[in-house]
């Protein structure tokens, strides 16, 4: 590897080439195949095909990729021998074969290891031909019509989506077109994600994941499909939904011809829309899905309705309750909801719901003609007819769409960002004091309603507190812990909300936190830092928690506890954590978080022993999902939020090793156009702070990406970052790791625990990530959205990373497990600096 800063990149690139291009041709026909050495071109020069190896594999394909915007072939958008890959490179050839079909031969072994499906019974006068589109052809030599192509590629998509193409089911071909990943990003064979139309009922896209659905998204209402509100073709994208008894199918154009877009279904599992002007080499990531909580499939199961707007996110409709109340109060609200009372068809209304993502539509009906109110009339006669909607919104709307049996998987949007109208069946008097469909007078039974709603109030309040003399009398029995008093605070005593604003976050009292930690015994201890310590228990229904009780002389105090419910309980992504509940009695201070099975990140990536648990896929995962969930404060929330802490000890794993952020004790929030803030006291952990804030006590979401840049060289290395005042500056993560970038030698960082088992180009495009994210400069330093592209895009270009800044201090303590922290405080600059050895 030659000692030079791009030559990594060189040894590493993602496609090998051939070491010369014997020259391109126009076509491919009986007379003249393709061999490894040549390449075929579009008339435009806009795509191109030939033989490539991924990551220097030695197997080798044939696929389409984009000429000049692509010129290491990084981005493929299509692969004729995904599953079945030539051993040889110099064996193959690509050609039409006597039955007229596109033969790719292994010449060496004399088989044919991939063909075309036309039902061509003679080579003569066929041709297969490159289109400017991407679509491989084969045809007639003097027949250009697409109606009579013999055979095209676009009918058989790998993982990428171009304009043009048609994803959906078609009559003539008897096809249902759909996307499946790339096994890994160097390995194109079949993977385990699929985007594929389900044609029942009201056609619309689910994303599997082997057998499990991931994601859907909606019917199409129009103007868009109802759960992707980005949908905008005032983007000049143009989209296409056909509806007809020959065919279904989805596709999209672009209006400017100088714009180039493609969608992706990625070797991870997340469907991806990219977009570039011309020739240009740097792509934008544009829009991409599942991004958040509510994009997962039931996430509120049966009835419930999922609001990344609202805290907890899963909410019932009128006239249903959570069917698992407890679990529900814990914020898992997959086990859906129930009606409250039966319903009675010819006495039943109906409860509107605004700015929804339909519910699955695989077994709805539908009918163009009908009007709205027409269609309430049908659903209203039906008595299985649980839901009803408009086929089509535009222009004030038309169609109609009725449900039967259960309502799966719907989304609330906010007002003017997408969604539609639903009309959901519900028990007449349950409409009530709400908006229905229809008038309702039933005063009487409203009354009747309120005295027995009242008196089953009366009982819960009485069972609650015998539930609690239990749980106090338990407890007190086992001599463990004894108290004068129970007091049970407000949630505006708690989080300092007017009563307009209360967050729907379950209070939990002392006793019941007692027992499930077992009275909070050693035994049950997780880990400690400046805060206090952290539990394992379990409540009295099975849940196993996490549990942070605040110590008397915690740093943490009031203000940051409120900052830490107030920001986490609205805050809703799969990378950052769960908060399930609080408790604030006398002077107790406490969390109550979903249980992480495998501890924090610093627990298992900085120990000898449990460090090879941590392969390189599984710490690629981490740091993209990191990434993500940083994205989503910085980007995606409803509001701006600064970490300002982000460490190793504040990554935590569930069961399958997924990240979640934690710790929001230090958190900020910005206004939707602030860029920085200053602060005169500086808090957070040595070794992650960015020169900045370290120095002069400037904060902004570039703060949050130097932390980051630390945790990615740390995750690679399994190393902690140390002082660069120190006389061995070796010491130090980031020095070190910029010395051997410099010579060339990044790959030299990876932790041997992880031994051969890696993508070099994959570590290396990491490395540079993790840093261009230290970069001494802020403004050099990427946002999180370019980051995210820049992990999940093998073809996004990466700048040369600049001299990275170093974190303030010099004095580290060495031994700084997790039984010893302690916090150390100084001034610089007239800013005050609380560093911590971490928590």
């Amino acid at each position: 590897m030659r000692n030079t800063q791009c030559s990594l990149w060189l040894s590493t690139a993602l496609i090998a080439l051939f070491p010369i291009a014997a020259g391109a041709i126009e076509t491919i026909t009986a007379t003249q195949p393709l061999f490894p050495n040549q390449t075929m071109v579009s008339a435009g020069g806009v795509v191109e095909l030939g033989f490539f190896s991924p990551g220097n594999s030695n197997k080798w394909y044939v696929g389409v990729w984009y000429k000049d915007s692509d010129p290491d072939r990084t981005v493929v958008v299509w692969v004729a021998n995904r599953d079945n890959p030539l051993t040889n490179s110099s064996s193959g050839s690509l050609k039409i074969g006597d039955d007229g079909n596109l033969l790719l031969v292994d010449e060496a072994a004399n088989i044919v290891v991939w063909s075309s499906t036309s039902n061509q019974t003679s080579s003569a006068n066929t041709v297969a031909q490159l289109l400017d589109s991407g679509n491989l052809v084969v045809r007639r030599e003097n027949d250009v019509d697409p109606e009579n192509y013999l055979w095209q590629s676009f009918d058989y998509p790998t993982d990428t989506f171009l304009p043009g193409m048609k994803l959906g089911w078609d009559a003539k071909s008897g096809l249902n077109r759909y996307l499946t990943s790339w096994k890994r990003i160097d390995d194109p064979s079949t993977g385990d994600y699929h985007f594929k139309m389900d044609v029942d009922g009201l056609p619309e896209f689910f994303l599997w994941d082997k057998q499990a659905i991931n994601y859907r998204n909606g019917p199409w209402n129009g103007l868009r499909f109802s759960g992707v509100p980005e949908m905008n073709a005032t983007y000049n994208i143009t989209f296409t939904f056909v509806l007809e008894k020959d065919e279904v199918s989805y596709s999209f154009g672009l209006k400017d011809k100088s714009l180039n877009s493609r969608v992706t279904m990625s070797s991870l599992g997340v469907l991806q829309r990219y977009a570039w002007i011309g020739s240009s080499q740097n792509s934008n990531l544009f829009w991409y899905s599942p991004k958040d909580q509510c994009d997962n499939y039931m996430e509120c199961g049966v009835y419930g309705i999922c609001d990344i707007n609202a805290s907890p996110v899963c909410k019932c409709i009128q006239g249903f309750e959570p069917k698992d109340l407890q679990a529900w109060k814990m914020r898992n609200g997959s086990s859906g909801c129930v009606r409250t009372s039966e319903l009675t068809c010819h006495g039943d209304g109906f409860w509107q719901l605004k700015n929804v993502k339909l519910p699955e539509t695989s077994t709805a009906v539908f009918n163009r003609s009908m009007s709205l109110s027409e269609c309430r009339q049908a659903c209203l006669r039906n008595c299985s007819c649980t839901a009803y909607a408009n086929l089509d919104i535009r222009e004030g709307g038309s169609g109609c769409v009725m449900w039967s049996g259960d309502l799966l998987d719907m989304r609330q949007f906010a007002v003017g960002e997408g969604g539609q109208d639903l009309y959901v069946r519900v028990f007449a008097p349950d409409l009530v004091g709400g908006k229905t469909g229809q008038p309702v007078k039933i005063v009487g039974i409203a009354v009747g309603a309120g005295v027995f709603i009242l008196a089953l109030g009366i009982c819960s309040v009485r069972q609650r507190k015998t539930i609690q003399k239990t749980l106090r009398e338990k407890i007190q029995h086992r001599g463990r812990h004894r108290r004068s008093q129970h007091i049970i605070v407000n949630r505006r005593v708690c989080c300092d909300k007017s009563a307009s604003d209360e967050l729907e976050l379950p209070l939990i009292d002392f006793p019941t936190i007692a027992m499930a930690t077992d009275n909070f015994c050693n035994e049950n201890v997780l880990g400690q830092g400046g805060f206090g310590i952290v539990y394992r228990g379990m409540l009295p229904e099975g849940q196993k928690i996490a549990v942070k009780r605040l110590s008397n002389n915690s740093g943490q105090g009031t203000n940051e506890f409120k900052n830490e419910v107030q920001l986490i309980a609205r805050l809703q992504h799969r990378n950052l954590v769960r908060l399930l509940g609080c408790c604030v009695e006398m002077e107790e201070k406490i969390l109550i978080y979903e249980y992480m099975e495998n501890k924090s990140l610093d627990f298992i990536l900085f120990d000898k022993e449990k460090c090879p648990l941590l392969d390189w896929q599984r710490r690629f995962s981490i740091i993209c999902g990191i990434a993500r969930g940083l994205l989503y404060l910085h980007q995606d929330s409803r509001f701006r939020i600064i970490h300002r802490d982000l460490k190793a000890s504040n990554i935590l794993l569930d069961r399958e090793m997924n990240p979640k952020i934690s710790d929001f004790g230090m958190a900020r929030i910005f206004g939707s156009d602030q860029t920085e803030a200053n602060t005169r006291r500086v808090v957070g952990t040595y070794g992650y702070m960015s020169p900045e804030y370290a120095m002069d006590g400037i904060f902004s979401v570039k703060s949050d990406v130097f932390s980051f840049g630390v945790l990615v060289l740390e995750i690679v290395t399994g190393k902690k970052n140390r002082g660069f005042y120190n006389a061995d500056c070796d010491l130090n993560l980031l020095g070190y790791a910029w010395r051997l970038w410099r010579e060339g030698k990044g790959l030299e960082l990876i932790d041997p625990a992880v031994r051969d088992l890696y993508l070099p180009y994959e570590v290396a495009r990491t490395i540079q990530v993790g840093l261009l994210c230290v970069q001494e400069r802020a403004e050099d330093r990427p946002s999180m959205s370019t980051v995210v592209l820049m992990l999940s895009s093998e073809n996004a270009s990466l700048a040369q990373p600049k001299h990275p800044g170093f974190c303030l201090g010099r004095n580290i303590l060495e031994n700084d497990s997790l039984s010893n922290k302690q916090d150390k405080s100084g001034s610089v600059n007239q800013v005050t600096v609380t560093i911590s050895e971490g928590r």
